[in-house]
This record gives C-alpha cells, structure tokens and sequence, in this order.
C-alpha cells in the first residue's frame, strides 16, 4: 500500500441501536450508530499512522469550520518519528484522549501510511463503547474499521482524510470536492446514496446487509487477530493501491481459502491501482478474472468500478450499517438503509 495513499435502554437515547447479524455463531447484536453531529460540535484530528504537518491539514481544518463545527487539533500533528506520526506511545495517547473526551463528537484521521496496528491493541474502547463517536479515514484506517466492527459494532465512517482536501478549492476536480462534501453529509445523517457504473463483469442481483470493509491488504494483515474481519452475512468492500496482480490475486486467495466470501451478501469492488507487471513476466489475468474465479459458486451480486479506494472519486461509506447493494446491466446502487 502506498503511503500517500484510511439496547435501548442501556445506550444514551442520542445513539441510534438497530439490531442486525454480526455473523458470529448467528448471534444478533445492536449496531451502535454514533450521534449525528450538529452545528458547534467538536471534530478531533488526530494522526494515528503516518505523519503530517499542521500545514498540510489547514485545507481540512478550514473546510469543518465552513460545515459549522470547532476543531481540536491533536498532539501527534506536526511530530514525527521516522514514518510514524509520534512514536507508538504518542499516537496512543492521543487517540485514546480524544476518543475518551465528551467533547469531541467525531475523530478525522489525518492519513494513512501505516502504524494502526501497532497501537489498536493498546486502545480501551470501554468509553467509546458507552458514548460512541465517528472515527474517520481509510486506508490504513480500515484497522480501527474492522476492530470496531468485530468486537463493539460500532459504526464508523470509511472515507478521504485530511492529506486529500485541496489547498486550492476554486482549481479542485468537482469529483473531489463531492466526495469531501459526502463526509460532511455522513457526519450529518443524510441519506447516503451512491451510483456506479456499468461493468460487462458485474454479477447482477439484489442484496441487503451491513456494509464492511477497506483496504484489501490491510484487511489481510487482520486475519487471525482481535481484528479479523467478519464478513458473514455482509456486504463487503474493497479496494487497494500499489500492488501487483499477483499480490491481489493472492489477497483474493487469502478471503477464498479463509471462507470470507463464503456467506456475502454481496461484493463491492472499489479502485485498484496494479503496479504494472515487469517486461515478459506479465501476470495475464484482469482483475475481473482474478475476482471472478473465487466466486463462480456462488450467486450473490458483485459491482466492479465503485467510487471508492485511492482515487478521486473515493465517497464516504458508513462501515457498519445496513445497505442495499443493487447491480443491474445498467449499473450499480448502493443505498443506506
């Protein structure tokens, strides 16, 4: 991964609880929704991978004041040790206080890079667990994706960071400052409601079930661990950057032989950008192909070319809640439901 390229009455009656499968022996749990944020309320931006400067999150910082909130600017912003924002120790800390603080309502991730995995483990989530809050990014993120998704059913937002907000807003592409501007719609409770493409390799078909998922290579960094993503029952995402054909297809092996795509709901293939493969050792199948042959037994719908994953057109997504996925000869819809 390129590293430019994240029950009713016993939850406070501001948070959302709706019952859905988490896949786990059949058992059903409360998805915890987070409070939707309101004009005056607080976004923390903190850096829990790799490192960024002040400098480079004014675009953001500036663009969350214009949707009405106030920001708190975390302690790992503007340190550095070596490719980390702070040392492991830092980055916990920091993370920690503002998922602890009462007064931040929502927590933007800087970027990705790498270091996530390095500090979940040593998170206490017992707080954010009583008084959920939106934790934001992707990529590298996607760790805190899974972790939240596995063990608490805490919805989260799957979206762009603060390195990917423009300097110059009146010279960005329209695409980008939609697919900024969707955060701001997931932070609000707007309805999500995203269109893709028509691709000849899609599997048509109607499917309904929470959404997770995120950057494939992280997401197969998890197995086995506290993090390991559940996908039984769900509609699972993906997407990656900077990897050869082979390194997908094995990744693609990896959810094949680990049985992740065994109970889908439904597939969402986000972007991929493949390295290209070395003169006369070319890997000679498509990515369609290479998705493809891990599911020919099975019947339910998959969307290639969906705006999401290290691209311009990479649109906020609600890990965690129900969605209708609907692929059609005409294109694809994903809908919040």
């Amino acid at each position: 991964m390129n590293r430019k390229h994240f029950l009713s009455s016993l939850v406070p009656a501001a948070i959302s609880v709706q019952a859905i499968s988490t896949g786990l022996a059949g058992v059903d749990k409360p998805i915890l929704n987070p409070p939707y944020l309101q004009a005056g309320d607080t976004v923390g931006i903190c850096s829990p991978a790799g490192y960024i400067t002040l400098d480079e999150i004014q675009s953001a910082i500036g663009k969350l004041k214009e949707w009405g909130y106030q920001v708190r600017i975390g302690n790992t912003i503007g340190k550095r040790y070596f490719t980390f924002g702070g040392t492991d120790e830092e980055r916990l800390t920091d993370l920690q206080h503002m998922m602890d603080d009462p007064e931040i309502k929502a927590i933007l991730c800087a970027r990705g890079g790498y270091g996530s995995v390095r500090i979940v483990d040593g998170l206490n989530f017992k707080k954010l667990k009583k008084n959920p809050k939106w934790i934001i990014g992707f990529s590298d993120i996607t760790v805190f994706h899974c972790h939240l998704n596995r063990n608490y059913n805490i919805a989260s937002i799957h979206s762009k960071m603060c390195n990917s907000f423009p300097d110059h807003w009146a010279d960005a592409d329209p695409i980008q400052i939609e697919t900024i501007e969707s955060i701001h719609k997931c932070l609000s409770g707007d309805p999500m409601n995203y269109l893709a493409p028509a691709n000849a390799q899609n599997k048509t078909g109607t499917a309904t079930g929470p959404l997770v998922g995120g950057n494939l290579k992280t997401i197969e960094s998890l197995s086995g661990s506290k993090s390991d993503i559940i996908t039984e029952g769900k509609i699972l995402f993906v997407e990656d950057t900077g990897e050869y054909l082979y390194s997908i297809d094995r990744m693609f092996w990896y959810l094949k032989r680990s049985g992740k795509l065994d109970h889908l709901k439904g597939l969402i293939i986000g972007g991929f950008k493949a390295k290209k493969d070395d003169a006369g050792d070319e890997f000679g199948i498509s990515l369609e192909e290479i998705v493809l042959n891990k599911i020919k037994e099975f019947s339910y719908p998959v969307c290639f070319d969906f705006p999401v994953g290290h691209q311009r057109n990479n649109f906020a997504l609600k890990c965690g809640m129900p969605h209708q996925l609907s692929v059609t000869a005409n294109g694809s819809q994903l809908t919040q439901i």
